[in-house]
């Protein structure tokens, strides 16, 4: 009986597939994930809280909700949305200044106008870049206006103040700027549509 040998193939040098090495998402990389939509919802969430606090002081301003502005005593009623805080100034380097901006028209509608602007950027998610530098600077002169470092007021009373330096002026006008940093637009906003807009693209600074 002839016995025959079976011929030897000779598969040649194969490379291993790709897609037989592709990485399985890691608990790292879910983590990850998770922790940068977590960061999302909570910029978000802190943004619109913080737009709230713009719009409402807008608001109440205008029409007297009786909050801080009596009913009867709003904007549209003829009263003064500066009038009464700056006219109060009692500390500080620009007392005497603030006193002489109490009450001027241009100065009711530069503030109105600031505390709307940033209020509608926050909630809507855009010009969020815009709406810092304007909130910012608006913190910055109330602060001025209230002048923490000061123990005590220009008549010899104590100013009670509770810090030389930080307080609530100063938090708001951080929160502003972290997030325009951290675009914080995109989620439960308008922000993504608004940096597609073509005349947003070309001025980078409208963001």
């Amino acid at each position: 009986m002839a016995v025959h040998d079976q011929p030897h193939r000779y598969r040649g040098l194969r490379f291993p597939s790709p897609r037989r090495f592709k990485a399985a998402p890691t608990c790292a990389d879910e983590t990850n994930t998770a922790a940068t939509a977590t960061r999302a919802y909570v910029f978000a969430g802190l943004r619109l809280l913080t737009g709230f606090v713009f719009l409402w002081a807008f608001l109440d301003k205008s029409f007297g909700f009786g909050y801080a502005t009596g009913s009867g005593k709003g904007w549209i009623d003829g009263g003064s949305p500066t009038k009464g805080f700056l006219g109060g100034v009692a500390v500080g380097p620009m007392e005497s200044t603030f006193h002489e901006w109490a009450g001027a028209a241009w100065a009711d509608w530069l503030f109105m106008l600031g505390m709307l602007g940033v209020g509608v950027a926050l909630i809507a998610g855009i010009g969020l870049r815009l709406a810092a530098a304007a909130g910012t600077a608006i913190m910055a002169l109330m602060w001025i206006a209230e002048w923490p470092p000061a123990k005590h007021l220009s008549d010899g009373s104590a100013s009670m103040s509770t810090n030389p330096f930080v307080d609530y002026h100063l938090i708001y006008a951080i929160v502003l700027i972290a997030l325009a940093v951290a675009g914080a637009g995109a989620t439960w906003g308008l922000g993504s549509v608004w940096a597609r807009l073509p005349f947003v693209s070309r001025n980078r600074w409208l963001l």
